[in-house]
């Protein structure tokens, strides 16, 4: 008894664990067996990219999920089985559609009709509904397949410019241009190092002569006070009254009717002059060569 309960155990533990074996494999697939769901079926002509897990949505909300996928060799279509949620009631006229992301994923969109609400374990028909993926194909793919010829076109003129030797003759003389640059740039950098240096020596020059010139504007006012002290107006009338008299003076010896006029002016007068300093002179040469004629001197 003791060993019939031992196998027992035994049993039990592995049915216990391959159940939650099959429970963890769904789980990890997107299944999850304990959720309570009504069970719907859909045959479909291609299951590419549908998954067991695949999500069912309306409206893009998700609704339900693929249980099962599976070939049925009788009608050779595909059966699909969808659990749903219990609250959801899927009506009469209802459909449901494959929708390929953009991705490559398929989902199953269910679209609701408008009739009395079908039974679980009823057929939703199938119907195939453009996806991402098929919009790429016919929309974008012609616009792709005119644009690779341009595309290839440009990549040999790209090939052509890059195999041309002024190209590489230019990047030659750009990698020259780099080096004068950072030559420069080395210079330049010297250059500020020793302005750097020079700097405050220059502040001081600066310095000393903002200094001189302070102390030259301190003597420039000390010297307009000494000139506002000084009788400026009184020197100016002075001056004026003696140009005044000069200017008299002027119109005296220009006038010939003045006496310095006649003085300046006179022929007579000049050589009347001239003819008594000439007389004067020779009375002085004959006193010095006869003294005795003009001095007597007696001696007691």
């Amino acid at each position: 008894m003791k060993f019939l309960n031992k196998n027992v155990k035994i049993a039990l533990t592995v049915l216990v664990g391959l159940a939650l074996l099959y429970w963890g494999i769904n789980y990890l697939k997107g299944v999850n067996l304990l959720t309570p769901a009504n069970s719907y079926y859909t045959e479909v002509d291609s299951s590419q990219g549908l998954l067991t897990a695949a999500p069912v949505t309306v409206n893009g909300f998700q609704v339900g999920q693929v249980r099962e996928i599976n070939y049925d060799y009788a009608k050779n279509k595909i059966t699909v089985l969808l659990a749903m949620n219990k609250e959801m009631v899927v009506p009469e006229g209802s459909t449901v559609s494959m929708v390929t992301g953009l991705l490559g994923g398929v989902s199953l969109e269910l679209n609701l009709g408008s009739g009395p609400a079908m039974k679980p374990g009823s057929l939703i028909p199938a119907i195939r509904e453009a996806g991402v993926m098929d919009h790429v194909t016919d929309n974008i793919m012609p616009v792709v397949n005119n644009v690779l010829p341009k595309v290839d076109s440009i990549m040999t003129n790209v090939n052509g410019l890059t195999g041309n030797p002024a190209l590489a003759a230019s990047l030659s003389r750009l990698d020259g241009i780099t080096r004068q640059l950072q030559i420069s740039a080395q210079q330049l950098t010297v250059l500020m190092n020793n302005l750097n240096r020079s700097v405050p020596g220059v502040i001081n020059n600066v310095n000393g002569i903002a200094n001189n010139l302070s102390g030259a504007t301190g003597n420039l006012t000390d010297f307009s006070g000494s000139l506002k002290e000084l009788p400026l107006d009184e020197t100016i009338n002075k001056l004026n009254t003696t140009l005044a008299n000069l200017e008299s003076l002027s119109q005296q010896l220009n006038d010939k009717n003045s006496t310095l006029g006649k003085v300046m002016s006179d022929r007579e007068l000049y050589d009347n002059a001239n003819h008594a300093i000439a007389s004067l002179d020779s009375l002085l040469t004959d006193i010095k060569a006869h003294p005795k004629r003009y001095i007597n001197i007696k001696v007691f």
